[in-house]
């Protein structure tokens, strides 16, 4: 009697031993190639990569700064924003930039937002209409990015431009 639940108890114990190898060799395998497919899709899609990033440290005063929408620009996932003079800030492609504005509507005077910014690899261009206005303007519209080889990217944004 002895013999048989010592046998019976091995072969219950041998038996899940071989369940238990097969179940963890099959789902790394898996997770890990789904992981590095969508990584790959994302890359070679041919689109510009637009990115959100924090507000940069280098404007102190006067500026503008845009989300892809209103529940972003609350959550300060920025996309874009400038020094109300001179420099812009984005982060496209994975690379944060900082690029020249070339030129940029009078924030004071009207109810549109005009924008041109550019340096060696992209020209982006954001056209925007007033939706608020109190101690800062809240604008509303498009900016399109724009690559030498003629990739174009036309994404919606929304923030605001004050001091």
């Amino acid at each position: 009697m002895k013999y048989i639940i010592v046998f019976a108890s091995a072969m219950m114990l041998v038996s899940c031993k071989k369940e238990q190898k097969t179940t963890q060799n099959t789902n790394p395998a898996d997770s890990v190639q789904t992981v590095q497919d969508s990584v790959k899709t994302e890359h070679s899609s041919g689109k510009i990569l637009v990115e959100s990033f924090p507000f940069p440290q280098e404007i102190k005063e006067c500026s503008c700064y845009f989300a892809k929408n209103r529940a972003d620009f609350e959550a300060e996932k920025y996309i874009y924003a400038d020094d109300a003079g001179k420099t812009a800030y984005m982060k496209l492609d994975g690379k944060r930039i900082a690029m020249n504005l070339i030129s940029s509507s009078d924030m004071e005077s009207g109810e549109e937002l005009n924008k041109e910014i550019e340096n060696g690899d992209y020209k982006i261009s954001v056209k925007g209409k007033k939706v608020k206005g109190e101690e800062a303007l809240i604008f509303e519209g498009s900016m399109t990015i724009e690559k030498p080889d003629g990739t174009k990217e036309t994404v919606p944004v929304y923030g605001e431009c004050g001091c």
